[in-house]
């Protein structure tokens, strides 16, 4: 019994040593330190982006307002840029990555994922001269053509994967694909709807296409450090409440179905 008993004793304090065990939650230092500090990259139209203030605002910082409301303390936000997001996270740089990531099984082996929050999926910015032309991603499987995404990301590896045989060509940031398929320099811009749908709006006018139709499915979720199960049993709760309360509602119309929030922008 007392071999059993130490053993026993060992087992456990190997558990607690291990890599990603969470031995005080991210919950609990949250509230401790009385801030969630919440990590995104604000060039992600509507779920985040900067007003004419320097101020980060979105779909997802309204969220997060009301995730920080909800635990009783004041909200950071920490601006990241993308290609570091996920190392930033795993350092302990914020407690929870909300930036309208994707929510895919080789990301899932590093981090973990809450429920997802909304779905949404890959369209294409076409130039306008390939109206007609063009109407959907398998028009533009073909080697005349460059087609083009932002670095990282899954609109990059839908590209590759589903339109192999173009010419393609990665960007920084979003804006900077948009700039470049409107002053003509690429035939396509392949990203997630929601931005495409905005930039289109403000950008597309004479100049380009919208092929609205989404030809992937992705998911997006809140994203945690490994282990933490507390936290995503509290994040799923939280989002049912929210979307069950018209909270959720309320925010995804003020972000995606009115654009009076354009008006703040740089």
């Amino acid at each position: 019994m007392k071999k059993l008993t130490l053993l026993i004793g060992c087992l456990m304090a190997l558990m607690f040593t291990l890599p990603g065990f969470a031995v005080s939650g991210t919950l609990e230092e949250i509230m401790d330190r009385g801030t969630l500090r919440v990590g995104m990259e604000p060039g992600y139209m509507p779920f985040e982006l900067t007003n004419k203030k320097g101020e980060i605002i979105g779909f997802d910082v309204d969220v997060a307002k009301r995730m920080a409301k909800a635990m009783g303390v004041k909200l950071e936000l920490v601006s990241t840029a993308w290609d570091g997001i996920i190392p930033a996270l795993l350092t302990k740089k914020f407690d929870i990555l909300m930036s309208g990531m994707t929510l895919t099984q080789e990301r899932n082996m590093k981090i973990n994922f809450a429920d997802p929050y909304i779905v949404i999926g890959q369209s294409i910015l076409l130039k306008k001269s390939l109206e007609g032309k063009v109407n959907s991603y398998k028009d533009l499987n073909d080697p005349k053509y460059t087609v083009a995404s932002k670095l990282g990301t899954t609109g990059e590896q839908a590209t590759k994967r589903m339109i192999p045989r173009a010419k393609y060509i990665s960007y920084e940031t979003e804006q900077e694909g948009v700039l470049e398929l409107s002053n003509g320099k690429i035939d396509a811009f392949v990203y997630d709807v929601p931005f495409n749908v905005v930039a289109f709006a403000q950008h597309g006018k004479g100049k380009m296409v919208h092929l609205d139709q989404s030809f992937t499915y992705e998911p997006l979720a809140w994203a945690v450090r490994k282990g933490d199960y507390d936290f995503i049993n509290w994040l799923n709760n939280f989002s049912n409440q929210i979307k069950n309360d018209g909270t959720y509602d309320k925010i995804y119309a003020k972000w995606f179905k009115d654009d009076a929030w354009q008006k703040d922008l740089q």
